[in-house]
């Protein structure tokens, strides 16, 4: 199984606080994300195989988000920087985002989702930086992962800042406006992918899966170092 990484994409900002990384395990973020409030009938499942359609519909649906962990190469490094100094800061705040998004102040805290409602309910209408400092002033949801962090198959590391080699990211469908986003806490800002989808319409679809398999395959058209999740549908709810 694979862990967090801690490398922002050359934002040049200093984490403030450090958590020991989450192993990419749906037993584990299941856990968590019920411990802060997630409602019971979703879960993380893992996703086995974008390519094949018996393993695609063990998946139960409606799948509502993809969380992708996967190495950061000096590719994908340059590429996002590149990308980076073409866009905007972010400044969205209030309910009329069409997505909510966190800077990642946090180190080897990759936006995992009571605590929950508390924490969305005072982001809502702070700015992206000042969103980051409520989640870091948060004990509950600082305790919660550090419980979550001693599960799974994976060796914990002693130390909260040693540094890993994978990052964490997250594809969501915009409840304001159909657009697929991809959210990621070291990025200026969220990222509108241009593809929409239509009411009723899940993550399962197939202009999805096509933008997923880009980010997998895309440095050398066989990737094997990735791990996928679905939030879906809690078929054991």
């Amino acid at each position: 199984m694979n862990t967090e990484a801690r490398k922002p994409v050359d934002s040049g900002y200093e984490y403030r606080k450090a958590y020991i990384p989450l192993e990419s395990n749906p037993v584990v973020f299941t856990e968590l994300a019920h411990r802060l409030g997630l409602s019971e009938s979703l879960a993380f499942v893992d996703v086995l195989s974008l390519d094949d359609p018996d393993l695609l519909a063990f998946i139960p649906r409606p799948v509502v988000a993809f969380v992708l962990v996967f190495p950061t190469s000096e590719k994908y490094h340059k590429e996002t920087e590149a990308d980076e100094n073409r866009r905007k800061e972010y400044r969205g705040s209030g309910a009329s985002e069409d997505v909510m998004w966190f800077q990642q102040t946090i180190y080897n805290a990759c936006e995992p989702d009571s605590t929950l409602a508390e924490i969305l309910q005072k982001a809502e209408p702070l700015t992206p930086k000042s969103r980051a400092l409520s989640l870091e002033d948060s004990d509950d949801l600082e305790k919660a992962h550090a419980a979550a962090a001693q599960k799974g198959d994976s060796a914990v590391p002693e130390d909260p800042e040693d540094e890993v080699d994978y990052h964490y990211i997250c594809f969501v469908k915009s409840n304001k406006n159909g657009h697929l986003y991809q959210l990621d806490g070291d990025r200026k800002g969220p990222v509108d992918l241009e593809i929409s989808l239509a009411e009723g319409e899940d993550l399962m679809e197939k202009k999805v899966l096509d933008i997923l398999r880009g980010f997998i395959y895309g440095e050398d058209g066989d990737n094997q170092n990735f791990s996928l999740m679905a939030l879906a549908a809690n078929v054991e709810d």
